[in-house]
């Protein structure tokens, strides 16, 4: 292929998976760390009683495993997948679903299944935005290939780039689209919403072993990864950005590595448009240079918005559904791409750099961050069903009395690091959900 045939079958995947309205369809991606109950240190992937074993223990139970070798890597059972990330960061994926609801029952489903597993090993599951005990260099990474060559590439990018790898945990939302015209109104808004997205589900208080003492530790971690794959998509505020001009990003960015059907083998820094120049580009090549990039909204055959950091349950529910509110109803979306038209890539340089160092007191346009995130709440309620509303109440609430996930940690630390995340580990949640 040449360039501009990898440009058209890049933009054709993306014009194949418009969905008609009414199968509009809300995924998430929760992230999760594993931690000694006692100590909150990782759990290795390997050795007694490591990830490893945790996911051969669900594997027992039902779940469909899936190996790299004799390794096993991740588990599918129905709607959910389980994953992990670079350092044995657990991620549930679920399955698009059309309402808020169904997300929440596959997800309290999985949770009865993993936390007794845990529990009897003494470890627990806990949703933040970064380790709170272990440093990076003390986490294994677990044995993926993928993942060898990502940390071997990123030794010479950002200066974040292993703490992303190794020391982050997310939550993301995926959206679908019904027409090109729909698809960049909604990454143009997605992109545009970054910094307080970033801001109003800051739960990065610990870094390191210690105390991040700016703000949005995730914003800054990915301003200080890899440049060339993180951030705002190049582009996206221009009049012609779309289809085409995703796929040239996706084309000029290098890949990092390459499956060609039977072998993985890493690719340096040459671009994708070089390396696919003169050999068809298969769906398998597509679907994986598609990952690779990790900007705060990126395509897929869906817009995934990439900014939250790992939050515990129900206030990661808040956030799909403030996401379902904005986004599927036609009025909303207008309404706030009509705020954010006319800003620009260097507005969101600005912005970021103002929640870093003042968190909700930070900036967008005219406005405070907090107060941007109480109009979007008001704003999404009008998008959605009366029984979706309860979803949006434990966000409401905090941003409220102007705080967010890691104020609350912050106003807890006097009473020790494991009390100021108590109301961040899973299982507690899990016997509270039970008494009820």
């Amino acid at each position: 292929m040449d360039y501009i045939d990898q440009i058209n079958y890049i933009a054709s995947y993306f014009k194949e998976h418009e969905k008609r309205q009414e199968e509009f369809k809300v995924g998430i991606e929760v992230e999760h760390f594993i931690v000694d109950k006692n100590s909150l240190r990782t759990i290795s992937y390997y050795g007694k009683d490591g990830v490893a074993e945790t996911l051969k223990d669900l594997e027992k139970r039902g779940w469909t495993g899936s190996y790299e070798g004799e390794h096993i890597l991740g588990l599918s059972s129905k709607k959910k997948y389980i994953t992990l990330e670079p350092a044995s960061q657990l991620e549930l994926s679920i399955s698009p679903q059309e309402s808020i609801e169904e997300l929440e029952k596959e997800y309290l489903d999985f949770l009865y299944e993993i936390i007794p597993i845990l529990e009897r090993k003494n470890q627990a599951l806990i949703t933040v935005a970064y380790h709170p005990v272990s440093r990076i260099n003390d986490i294994k990474m677990i044995p993926k290939k993928r993942y060898e060559y990502m940390y071997e590439y990123f030794k010479t990018k950002g200066k974040y780039a292993h703490n992303m790898m190794k020391g982050t945990a997310s939550f993301q939302v995926s959206i679908d689209y019904d027409s090109e015209e729909d698809y960049i109104k909604k990454f143009k808004v997605a992109s545009a919403l970054s910094p307080v997205l970033y801001a109003i589900f800051d739960s990065g208080y610990y870094f390191e072993g210690g105390i991040w003492d700016k703000y949005s530790l995730r914003a800054a971690i990915w301003e200080n990864c890899d440049r060339d794959r993180s951030g705002i998509v190049p582009g996206v505020f221009d009049e012609d950005f779309g289809y085409r001009k995703y796929a040239e990003y996706i084309l000029n960015v290098p890949p990092i590595f390459i499956f060609d059907g039977k072998n993985t083998y890493p690719t340096g820094d040459k671009l994708g448009r070089e390396i696919f120049h003169g050999k068809s580009l298969t769906l398998e090549e597509l679907e994986h240079v598609l990952t690779m990039v990790f900007p705060d909204v990126r395509t897929k055959g869906y817009v995934e918005i990439r900014m939250f950091d790992a939050i515990p349950y129900p206030l990661n529910l808040s956030a799909a559904t403030l996401i379902k509110g904005l986004f599927y109803n036609r009025e909303n979306l207008n309404a706030i791409y009509e705020y954010v038209k006319d800003i620009d890539e260097r507005d969101m340089r600005e912005a970021k750099k103002s929640i870093v160092e003042k968190g909700l007191e930070g900036q967008m346009k005219d406005l405070k961050v907090f107060e941007i995130g109480r109009s979007l709440v008001d704003l999404s309620k009008k998008g959605l069903k009366i029984r979706e509303l309860k979803y949006l109440e434990p966000l409401e609430k905090i941003l409220l009395v102007k705080k967010n996930p890691r104020q609350l940690i912050r106003e807890r630390e006097e009473l020790g690091k494991k009390e100021s995340l108590n109301w961040c580990i899973l299982n507690n949640l899990l016997m509270d959900i039970t008494k009820l």
